[in-house]
């Protein structure tokens, strides 16, 4: 009777040491490890990384960053609205109307053209020469670029059809809503070409980032860096406002984190 005890409290201690040692191993194979943050280089190799970055910061760090790199102002003003609150990131394909009476009925196909040769990622934008009463895009424009994937439009002129742009759920920066039309007093006058939106240079395939701040160019070629750098604005912001709430005081979190 004796040995039997024995054996099963040998047995039960046996099991036991297993169970620990099981749990041990479940504990050691569960450890998330933190993502490496991504340098500037890992991102010029993998643009598509690069812009997906892009969408989940902010466009005023962006703005930022882009001023203590360059000392330049890459931000569009005051004027640019979107029809709803946004946010995207994506690449620009620019087109540019040309301001000219005609008959002509092919006059626009160059911007229609445009369209159909962008696609998921491509942001729209437009120069109106003088267009700030002129809708450079309407409905079925923007319709068009919602099926094939584009990610908003800014047009440097106004737009119309606001009713169906939000049925669809698809983003425009422009000068404002108007109810008038290019057909007839516009000419196309280029697409993938340098223009002037809003003041601000636009170079093909740079990258365009909005929110509800506003719509900010990034050059292509120092997107990398200028993104590593918002980003590391945008933690530092985010980081001060719990130490705001709790402490009471801006100076306090200005000195600490040294953002503004």
């Amino acid at each position: 009777m004796k040995a039997s005890v024995f054996f099963l409290r040998r047995c039960t201690i046996v099991a036991a040491s297993a169970v620990i040692a099981l749990a041990a191993t479940l504990t050691v194979t569960h450890i998330v490890l933190a993502d490496t943050p991504k340098t500037a280089a890992d991102y010029a190799a993998d643009p598509a990384l690069m812009i997906d970055a892009y969408r989940h910061v902010e466009a005023a760090s962006v703005s930022d960053a882009i001023e203590q790199l360059l000392h330049e102002k890459r931000y569009m003003s005051h004027r640019m609205q979107s029809i709803f609150p946004a946010k995207f990131a994506g690449t620009a394909l620019t087109v540019k109307l040309v301001k000219e009476e005609n008959h002509d009925p092919n006059a626009l196909a160059g911007m229609l053209k445009a369209i159909d040769t962008g696609g998921p990622g491509s942001v729209y934008v437009m120069t109106v020469e003088d267009g700030a009463d002129i809708a450079g895009m309407g409905g079925l424009m923007g319709t068009a670029m919602f099926s094939r994937g584009f990610t908003g439009a800014v047009i440097d002129g106004g737009v119309r059809d606001l009713p169906q742009l939000k049925k669809i759920g698809f983003p425009v920066y422009s000068t404002g809503p108007v109810p008038s039309t290019s057909v007839s007093h516009y000419r196309f006058g280029g697409m993938n070409v340098p223009v002037v939106c809003d003041g601000v240079k636009v170079e093909p395939q740079d990258i365009i980032v909005a929110d509800q701040d506003g719509v900010v160019v990034v050059p292509r070629e120092k997107a990398p860096e200028i993104l590593v750098l918002a980003q590391h604005l945008d933690d530092s912001e985010h980081s001060m406002y719990p130490f705001i709430e709790k402490f009471h005081s801006i100076e306090e979190a200005v000195k600490q984190f040294g953002r503004l």
